[in-house]
């Protein structure tokens, strides 16, 4: 793919394979190209029963009595307990093997690493995620891709799955208490459906290897009186900042899923990046590919189209002012929502985030002084279609500590206007 850039103003490295355009301040480059996958979204982690066969061996079947027995619960209560007597007879298949998982109607749409997340809660997410980019699931006989989502009745071959040797620490009421406290105290919007936070840098969304406080956990001192607790409707990286959409209902969790996918939600984030871009307003387009470092952590990679595992990504960005010809305020709107997608774009173009430990890349480079060495990277704004009314929820949150005494350093005003703001969807 040729490298075509056009724009005017500003001053800066030309970059490799991407096509970015841009006329100056207020207008944006054109669409994306047709067919873009949209963004992975978390969706509500849906519970059904599980069918499983492990190995040459059936798994025996756990199906709910036609009539209960003396002393049992009456069939309209039966139903929860067949939904956890099923999920507690898959537990039990893990270590015996292969098995084949049958997708309930309420977990249609799920992506597949969601769906074993709710099917094995005890399992690391990090070792979930491993199983699905190795292919070693199937879907109907057919491998499956990483961000696949399933329907109703399809059935999911699962290789033999590893327990996790700690068990989470039982919740307690003052522990409850204390995480109901503190989400409260990041709270920027919410009603009976949505909840939207200002997750601070260095807090996890989800668990994984090592993590044991993240906003998932915390999430559980929220349940309701019916026990139905909260969900994740996407995601932030760990060191990113900034407005985080909670669905506080099953209902509220599918149809913002399906906002995100649809791309109905609208995200702008913030940036300080080494340098100036030459083009001040422009469109970065590139198939990001996942890819293991040698210490382990991974990271996404610039591909080509048809590489394995890569999806396009497309990302829209503006100048919205400068420091020296040293530093750049970029304003961010991506239009796909692939993994580190603003952070590998940023630094494919030749102008890293400030702060970022995986992409930053300016060889002599020297911090200016008074600014910390953390990730600069905020999710400023959300709009997003209400699940219930349709009206927008419109969410800004204000900078994080680090980035406002940068900001203030830089005699940048939030104030200011932010040409991104009318930039396209598509």
């Amino acid at each position: 793919m040729k490298n075509t850039r056009t724009g005017s103003g500003g001053s800066g490295p030309r970059s490799g394979p991407t096509v970015r355009n841009g006329r100056g301040q207020g207008r944006t480059g054109r669409p994306a190209a047709r067919g873009a996958k949209g963004p992975g979204i978390a969706k509500g982690s849906g519970k059904g029963s599980a069918r499983a066969t492990s190995g040459p061996e059936r798994a025996k079947a756990v199906t709910p009595a036609k009539t209960p027995r003396a002393g049992q619960a009456p069939a309209s209560s039966a139903k929860a307990g067949t939904k956890a007597a099923a999920k507690a007879a898959a537990t039990e298949t893990l270590v015996t093997g292969v098995q084949t998982l049958t997708v309930a109607p309420d977990e249609a749409g799920m992506r597949l690493d969601r769906f074993l997340v709710a099917r094995f809660p005890q399992l690391a997410f990090t070792h979930i995620q491993r199983i699905v980019r190795k292919g070693e699931l199937r879907i109907d006989m057919k491998r499956a891709k990483p961000n696949e989502r399933l329907e109703a009745g399809q059935s999911v071959r699962v290789p033999p799955l590893k327990l996790e040797e700690k068990k989470p620490a039982a919740r307690t009421p003052a522990k409850d208490e204390s995480d109901a406290t503190f989400l409260k105290s990041i709270t920027l919007y919410e009603d009976k459906d949505v909840l939207v936070l200002n997750k601070p840098m260095g807090l996890a969304v989800q668990g994984g290897s090592g993590t044991t406080r993240h906003v998932d956990g915390m999430l559980e001192a929220l349940r309701d009186a019916e026990g139905q607790k909260p969900r994740l409707v996407h995601r932030l990286d760990k060191d990113t900042a900034g407005c985080l959409v909670i669905a506080k209902t099953r209902f509220a969790a599918t149809t913002l899923a399906k906002s995100f996918r649809s791309r109905s939600a609208r995200k702008i984030y913030w940036a300080l990046v080494a340098g100036v871009p030459r083009v001040r307003q422009g469109r970065v387009s590139t198939y990001l590919a996942r890819e293991e470092a040698s210490d382990g952590d991974a990271r996404m990679r610039v591909a080509l189209h048809g590489d394995e595992g890569a999806s396009h990504a497309v990302t829209y960005y503006a100048v919205v002012d400068t420091a020296a010809q040293k530093l750049s305020w970029l304003s961010l709107k991506p239009v796909t929502g692939r993994t580190h997608q603003l952070r590998a774009h940023t630094a494919h173009i030749g102008h890293p985030i400030v702060g970022d430990p995986k992409y930053f890349n300016v060889e002599n480079w020297e911090l200016p002084g008074g600014i910390q060495n953390r990730l600069h990277l905020l999710a400023r704004r959300i709009v997003i279609p209400h699940p219930r009314t349709g009206k927008p929820i419109d969410v800004t949150a204000p900078l994080p500590p680090h980035m406002q005494q940068s900001w203030n350093l830089l005699g940048f005003d939030t104030g200011g206007y932010d040409p991104i703001v009318e930039a396209p969807e598509e």
